[in-house]
């Protein structure tokens, strides 16, 4: 028999719940913290400042929901 357990190739069957605003936060944190340490200050590609954009972009669209 196969077991239950998810592996990393395998996709969860149910979605999870999605993250609160503090959880969010502290996780861009520590995200930022680890980035920091591991960069040296290195300049921000091309992919990573389409992906700051996308995510400000979406930043907005969501207060303007609220």
């Amino acid at each position: 028999m196969k077991p239950d357990a998810v592996t990393s190739t395998e996709m969860p069957t149910q979605a999870l719940p999605p993250l609160g605003a503090d959880i969010r936060r502290r996780l861009g944190h520590g995200l930022r913290k680890v980035y920091e340490r591991t960069s040296d200050g290195l300049p921000l590609t091309t992919e990573q400042i389409q992906l700051l954009l996308r995510l400000r972009h979406r930043e907005r669209e969501l207060q303007r929901s609220r």
